[in-house]
């Protein structure tokens, strides 16, 4: 379980910069503009709160031994062998 946070934790600030990234395009690109100041901090919030079952359910995808209890080699989020 430890080692699985401290997975979690590095994987959740990448989680969280795309999921930002895709949130701040959403607001800057639409007509949702107009409204920026008031939906970026949202857009913040949203994407911290978010970040974190995302990030939870990929940390055991990124060990070894997930994989060998599967019996499968690895899968499109942990990249081909």
């Amino acid at each position: 379980m430890y080692i699985r946070i401290l997975i979690a934790a590095m994987v959740y600030l990448m989680v969280q910069a795309i999921m930002f990234g895709a949130g701040i395009i959403i607001v800057l690109a639409t007509p949702l503009n107009a409204m920026a100041m008031q939906l970026i901090p949202w857009v913040v919030g949203v994407a911290a709160i978010l970040s974190l079952p995302i990030s939870w359910l990929i940390a055991p995808r990124l060990r070894a031994r997930y994989w060998r209890e599967k019996g499968i080699k690895s899968d499109f989020i942990s990249g081909p062998i």
